[in-house]
């Protein structure tokens, strides 16, 4: 039953989504918000950061962590910058408020940076980077995570995810570049966890810092903080580049703690608290010339980098952006597809909150799946 999917239409899950987050207390346009970002994650093909990350802000609610109405804060602010303090707020509805600032600030002087403290998971990066790409800027966007990537050499978990984001106008796609620094991020070990499959060599390690294959465990040791996590892009060693995996993530924690005066990725998630960071670039392409110029000599490079000779064997070169314009127009007509466990925690989390599941998720048989409402 773990490696069971249930097929959902997009109207289906945006109408649960945005029922679930108006229950919680969110108000219409708060909740369109979350789900938008949550949905796209999903038409994209990042199951990691989709629907199963519901069970999560319920949770993060429930204990506090997230604060439905948090009143997020500019603390300090110039023209090319601000500093928010989130105060607890819901990642995603602090995040689409600080790239709009950024976005606006770009428009005015060229460029822009907001950096935020205080906040929680904001979902995927590439939905802020796209947020300033639509508007025909280059949009950056990072965030550090509760300390899942162990250091080179090291064998406790001491930086997040650490995820970076950039966007920027071309055709006939734009150029779409969203990835952990992390081999992998923690959502994708939830999900094997969920499949009950062994992890692939060369993404995680034990406790005393070993490869591991039993996402269970591993993310069990994360949670307790006993040791071990997953390894940097690049692995365990040098000798692949475990210390640029390394390096991009401390690049990540620079614009989102270090700028913000933040919590880092050591110490999120710790005593109850989030203390999740993010940072936020716009660039107005007009401060090197004429955008639309600059835009069709983006297009001719990633057209010749898609012309360029293939391998052996392979039919097509991809530039980055390209499989999510495919995969959004293939679940948009067709349908996204869910996990069963995942399914379980949607029923368990519409009768917390009084909403009647069958309306939404059809007559589903969850008995004996795992569910974190039980």
């Amino acid at each position: 039953m773990a490696g069971k999917f249930i097929r959902y239409s997009y109207d289906q899950l945006n109408t649960f989504c945005m029922d679930a987050f108006v229950k919680f207390g969110f108000s219409q346009d708060e909740a369109r918000i979350i789900t938008d970002v949550l949905l796209l994650s999903d038409l994209y093909g990042i199951e990691s950061h989709g629907m199963q990350r519901l069970v999560r802000y319920h949770k993060g609610i429930e204990k506090g962590m997230i604060k439905i109405d948090a009143k997020p804060e500019i603390v300090h602010e110039t023209p090319v910058s601000a500093v928010i303090d989130a105060h607890d707020a819901m990642g995603q509805l602090v995040s689409h408020k600080a790239m709009e600032i950024a976005i606006e600030k770009a428009k005015k002087t060229g460029m822009a940076i907001v950096s935020v403290r205080n906040s929680n998971h904001f979902g995927i990066a590439g939905y802020y980077a796209k947020m300033a790409c639509d508007q025909g800027l280059m949009g950056l966007a990072m965030t550090n995570s509760e300390a899942i990537m162990v250091p080179t050499f090291a064998r406790m978990a001491m930086i997040g995810s650490n995820p970076i984001a950039v966007a920027l106008p071309a055709e006939p796609y734009p150029f779409f570049f969203d990835a952990s620094t992390t081999v992998v991020t923690r959502g994708k070990l939830e999900v094997y966890n969920k499949m009950e499959k062994p992890l692939p060599e060369g993404w995680a390690l034990d406790k005393d810092g070993h490869p591991s294959t039993d996402a269970k465990d591993v993310l069990k040791n994360i949670v307790a903080k006993n040791g071990g996590g997953i390894m940097p892009l690049g692995g365990s060693t040098e000798t692949l580049g475990s210390h640029k995996g390394y390096g991009y993530g401390m690049l990540c924690e620079i614009f989102c703690s270090v700028f913000s005066q933040g919590t880092p990725s050591s110490h999120v998630n710790v005593g109850g608290k989030s203390g999740t960071c993010h940072g936020f670039m716009a660039v107005d392409p007009h401060v090197f010339g004429d955008p639309e110029a600059i835009k069709a000599h983006f297009s001719a490079y990633l057209q010749e980098l898609r012309n360029a000779p293939k391998a052996d064997g392979q039919t097509r070169i991809y530039t980055h952006g390209e499989k999510e314009v495919f995969a959004y127009a293939d679940r948009m007509k067709n349908g996204i597809d869910v996990n069963i466990n995942t399914v379980a925690e949607m029923a368990d989390m519409a009768r917390y909150l009084g909403m009647d599941s069958e309306k939404y998720l059809g007559k589903v048989d969850v008995a004996g799946l795992e569910s974190s409402y039980k």
